[in-house]
């Protein structure tokens, strides 16, 4: 079995749904995650932090899973803040990678059925969207209904 890879990106359960955060740095993947927990919490359901900046990544059971190195357990950046202490788990399974895109320069339908790769462990379903979106968890939710977030938002 590979060793697990070291991802630049941020992952988050939210219900059952484990979310990567993906894209360039500085695009918003942390705030957006942040975002998707808040919108979460507030809503009553189960949601945490499982790694910001570093994911890795492996294959356990057949399935995609993000584990956490332990210098940053329950860490993450908030941009010309600091960092804040959040709650957080040590791994969860993978159900969709989220590709943060700049609005002025997204497609306004991109193609469907795209996957983002993980070297050596196989690819998750991806999911475009903008990294100014208001309500990003209602999007992720309607657009992948089936990955476990609750329905009720």
């Amino acid at each position: 079995m590979p060793d697990p890879v070291n991802i630049h990106a941020t992952a988050v359960v939210v219900g059952e749904a484990g979310l990567l955060f993906v894209g360039p740095s500085g695009i918003g993947k942390s705030a957006m995650a942040l975002q998707c927990l808040a919108t979460a919490r507030r809503a009553g359901w189960t949601a945490a932090l499982v790694a910001d900046d570093q994911v890795f990544i492996s294959r356990q059971n057949g399935r995609l899973v993000a584990t956490r190195p332990a210098a940053i357990a329950g860490l993450i950046e908030i941009r010309g803040s600091g960092i804040a202490t959040i709650p957080s788990i040590p791994e969860a399974p993978l159900h969709l990678a989220i590709l943060l895109v700049d609005p002025r320069t997204a497609e306004r339908l991109p193609a469907e059925d795209q996957t983002y790769p993980v070297p050596g462990h196989g690819a998750l379903p991806q999911l475009l969207l903008v990294n100014n979106h208001r309500e990003p968890l209602a999007a992720i939710a309607a657009l992948h209904p089936r990955i476990g977030i609750p329905t009720t938002l």
